[in-house]
C-alpha cells in the first residue's frame, strides 16, 4: 500500500500520515537550550535578534533543560565541562537534538593542543548537525536549523522497526 502526503481528494479532504503531521508539528515548534561557553554565543544572541530572528521558524529559547528540544553547544568545552552538557543533555526529554556550533565545539578548534579541551562535544554527546565556523555566522545558525528540521520531518516516529 502506498503512503500518501497531502493528497488531496476533489471534496477538499486532505489524506496524510500521522507520523508526517506530528513530525511537522514538532520541526516548526523546536525550542532551544541556551548552552554557550564562548564566542559563539555572541552569535547565537545575534541570531535571536531582529535581523536573523530565528523564531520565525517557530524555535525559541529556553533557559530550562526540561523544556527544550534542541542543545545548542556553542563554543569550547573543556573536560570539567563535559560531565554537565551531559547531564543537561540526559535531563532533555526525549526526542531530543544537538546542534554543534562552531570549530571549538566541533573538534575543540584553535585550543585542541590545551590539556584541557575536550576534541568535540560528539565524545559526550551524539550530534545531529555540525556547524562549521569560527565563529558561524547567523545566517549559517539558521541553515543548520532548516537542516535540522528536514531531518525532523523525515523520521519515522510512530512506525518504527522493532527488530
Amino acid at each position: 500500500m502506498k503512503t500518501l502526503h497531502n493528497s488531496f481528494k476533489s471534496d477538499g479532504v486532505v489524506i496524510s500520515t500521522v507520523d508526517y503531521l506530528v513530525n511537522l508539528a514538532r520541526a516548526n515548534s523546536l525550542w532551544y537550550l541556551l548552552f554557550s561557553t564562548a564566542c559563539c554565543g555572541i552569535e547565537l544572541m545575534q541570531t535571536g535578534g531582529p535581523r536573523a530572528d530565528f523564531e520565525r521558524f517557530g524555535s525559541a529559547p529556553r533557559a530550562v533543560p526540561r523544556q527544550a528540544d534542541v542543545m545548542l553547544v556553542a563554543g569550547t568545552i573543556t573536560l570539567k565541562m563535559a560531565s554537565r552538557v551531559k547531564t543537561l543533555y540526559d535531563q532533555m526529554a526525549d526526542p531530543k537534538y544537538v546542534i554543534s556550533m562552531g570549530s571549538c565545539a566541533n573538534t575543540g578548534g584553535l585550543f585542541q593542543g590545551g590539556y584541557s579541551v575536550l576534541h568535540g562535544v560528539d565524545r559526550v554527546i551524539p550530534v545531529d548537525v555540525y556547524l562549521p565556523g569560527c565563529p558561524p555566522r547567523p545566517e549559517a545558525l539558521l541553515s543548520a536549523l532548516i537542516d535540522l528540521q528536514k531531518k525532523i520531518k523525515k523520521e519515522k516516529y510512530f512506525r518504527k522497526k522493532i527488530s
